[in-house]
């Protein structure tokens, strides 16, 4: 067999104490190794498993960051959205408005015009009249005037 130690034996019929000894202290000292290497191993690992623990926890706080952000930001704009819509309905009252201002001086305007030609129009009338009054009386003066004295 192969990984079966075999010890010399002694005159009296047992085991040489020297490879026994040998033997013993070979297997201490490779299970030691092992043992260290294990203990490498597992140190190794908790290093890795913290390392990773707090990359974990850093993406972990990103994360709720970004919600947090991801929240108030979709807060602005639906704040904006309603501040602009409120914008957008009181500009158009206040244009109705101006509208509604704007055609009545234009209807004032309109009766002011109405007014206006009413009135140039008797003042043509009297100004029709009144030539016609000094043509009537220009021609009753020549017409009276005796023809010598042109």
């Amino acid at each position: 067999m192969s990984g079966e130690k075999r010890f010399g034996n002694t005159f009296l019929g047992g085991f040489a104490k020297s490879d026994v000894n040998s033997y013993i202290e070979r297997m201490l000292k490779e299970f030691d190794d092992r043992l260290k290497q294990k203990d490498n191993e597992i140190s190794m690992l908790k290093n890795q498993n913290r390392e990773l623990r707090i990359k974990y926890d850093d993406l972990e706080r990103r994360m709720g960051q970004v919600n947090e952000d991801r929240v108030k930001i979709a807060d602005a704009i639906i704040i904006a959205k309603e501040k602009a819509e409120s914008i957008i309905e009181e500009a158009r009252k206040e244009a109705l408005e101006e509208k509604k201002k704007l055609e009545d001086v234009i209807e004032q305007e309109k009766e002011k015009l109405v007014d206006i030609k009413r009135e140039v129009k008797g003042l043509k009338s009297e100004v029709i009249q009144r030539l016609k009054k000094f043509e009537q009386q220009i021609t009753e003066v020549l017409v009276d005037e005796p023809e010598d004295s042109i």
